[in-house]
């Protein structure tokens, strides 16, 4: 079960990745940019849970199953 978890946060933590990517990119981002010198706050907060998701669901699948003696 912990993998299966794993692999869906790993596949959520990518898709948000791209997603934050994509938003940094847009129209409405580079303005915000241009004037402020960073990224919109959705951008930043699509980064930073995909980055969360990403290290946890790698760290499920790491980690893997308990060995009982």
């Amino acid at each position: 079960m912990g993998r299966i978890i794993g692999i869906a946060l790993l596949v959520i933590g990518v898709i948000l990745l791209i997603w934050g990517a994509n938003a940094a990119d847009s129209f409405s981002s580079d303005i915000k940019e241009f004037f402020t010198g960073n990224p919109t706050d959705k951008a930043m907060w699509l980064f930073v849970g995909g980055a969360v998701a990403a290290v946890v669901g790698l760290g499920l699948l790491v980690r893997g199953r308990p060995r009982h003696t």
